[in-house]
């Protein structure tokens, strides 16, 4: 009788784990928007170009949020925030999800810009790489503001010269990108990045990310979104040269 009733506590035990852990091929994500008593949060993805809606969150006095999602493979998504009575450009958080736990907390003031996400390793590699995007635009804005001022009184030995410099920071920005898809190849930020950032670079930087990523990561949505890009742009290249 003892030994019984040791196993059915064991038994409940178990079940009650397997309650809270995450389902297998899915998304257990949890957060916080501090500030928001009311409102909705929306988790999408992009499917053939579009926008659809994985799950809605209705907030109501409290401002965490649970919820569970299919998610095979690691992907990008986006958190959209419906404030209701206002509206802001300031409602759209991407984030690199992974299968498993992840968490965001932020606020209602700046949603996107206060956001700290955690639990995923691709989210952390995006935001390495955009620490350096960042870097990329703030030098791009400068090189931007120069052309206006010199449209006042206009100099042609500038505006060459800042086209130079704008060329040599865009060449600096693809070979940062490509170097840093080809060091990550086990994670699938690589192909997102190679095809959301320098899709049009030389096709033969595109086929070194491509032979560095492992065969996860080609198995993936982005890593077999590369390859076909590869394939197209050298089908397309084939053809004009005929």
């Amino acid at each position: 009788m003892k030994k019984l009733l040791l196993f059915g506590v064991g038994l409940l035990t178990l079940i009650a784990c397997n309650k809270n852990e995450t389902p297998e091929g899915s998304l257990h994500l949890t957060g916080n928007v501090k500030g928001l008593s009311q409102g909705k949060l929306y988790v999408k993805k992009i499917e053939d170009t579009t926008l659809v809606v994985l799950d809605s969150i209705i907030i109501k006095g409290d401002s965490h949020f649970d919820t569970t999602i299919p998610l095979k493979n690691p992907e990008v998504l986006y958190l959209f925030l419906d404030r209701g009575q206002t509206n802001s450009v300031d409602n759209n958080l991407s984030f690199f999800a992974e299968p498993g736990e992840m968490n965001i907390e932020t606020t209602l003031k700046e949603f996107y810009a206060s956001a700290k996400i955690t639990g995923s390793k691709n989210q952390d590699l995006l935001v390495e790489f955009n620490s350096f995007k960042s870097k990329f635009n703030d030098e791009n804005l400068g090189l931007i503001e120069k052309r206006i001022q010199n449209t006042t009184n206009f100099n042609q030995q500038t505006a060459d010269s800042i086209e130079e410099a704008y060329a040599r920071l865009l060449k600096r920005k693809y070979r940062y990108t490509a170097n840093f898809a080809t060091t990550h190849g086990e994670y699938e930020v690589a192909p997102y990045l190679a095809i959301t950032e320098i899709s049009d670079i030389n096709v033969v930087y595109l086929d070194t990310i491509a032979k560095h990523m492992s065969r996860q990561v080609a198995a993936s949505k982005y890593g077999k979104l590369l390859r076909k890009h590869i394939y197209d742009v050298k089908k397309e290249t084939l053809n004009s040269n005929k």
